[in-house]
């Protein structure tokens, strides 16, 4: 299950050198997010939401999304489509990410803020996007998404859907999972929902109305996806 190529399946990359800027894992980023859009308005911002499998971080990527009015891009979404019966090689994982940012690129190019939904373990991917986002000259932001391991593995035995990474992928994935050194977010979702949301909102600005962040049967907030 993996972005690492024929490794180990989220399933979506593949290990190469860390292109990204040393700096420290600060739980905010120097400049912050709602720096980028004051006013919070959605047109061209490229976001990158990243992390282990696991992590919860389509929940975060639905209240990232919620606060810039975009819309969630997902490599397993992407990869099923691309590869409806896929057996998760370096050569698909290129394929994915190219196929994740290109429709990416689309986005921002036409005026909209996209939020990306992926494990992004290689730091060369990270790069990509964030020259993605410079080449479209719009906005650009990184989050990392964290959670302590035990509440990993007991949220990956509970859930059920799109993604066919389980307990044994993550911690493959932990190995193999380029540290993020670039400036940016860190958003630890170990605790409750309420908690994680607390701190997308304080990276992102403003609280999200019940008008912007409706809740699904699963407490999660609905966003347009790859899916729909």
């Amino acid at each position: 299950m993996s972005d690492r190529g024929g490794r180990a399946p989220d399933r979506t990359e593949s290990p190469a050198s860390n292109g990204e800027t040393a700096d420290s894992r600060s739980p905010t980023p120097s400049a912050s997010p709602a720096d980028a859009a004051d006013d919070g308005a959605s047109t061209g911002r490229l976001i990158v939401v990243c992390g282990l499998p696991g992590v919860g971080k389509t929940t975060v990527a639905e209240r990232v999304a919620a606060h810039v009015d975009g819309r969630i891009r997902r490599t397993d979404v992407i990869r099923k489509e691309l590869f409806p019966d896929p057996e998760y090689t370096d050569a698909e994982t290129e394929a994915v990410y190219a196929e994740l940012l290109s429709r990416a690129r689309e986005d921002v190019e036409a005026g909209g803020a996209v939020v990306l939904d992926a494990t992004f373990a290689d730091a060369r991917f990270r790069t990509q996007a964030r020259e993605t986002a410079a080449e479209a000259g719009v906005a650009f932001d990184l989050v990392e998404v964290a959670c302590d391991e035990e509440v990993v593995e007991r949220r990956i035995e509970r859930r059920d859907g799109i993604s066919d990474a389980d307990f044994e992928i993550h911690l493959r994935f932990k190995e193999l999972f380029d540290e993020v050194a670039a400036d940016h977010v860190v958003v630890d979702n170990s605790g409750t929902q309420a908690e994680a949301f607390a701190q997308v909102d304080a990276a992102f600005g403003t609280d999200v109305s019940a008008e912007d962040a409706t809740v699904d049967s699963d407490g999660r907030s609905a966003a347009l996806t790859d899916a729909e």
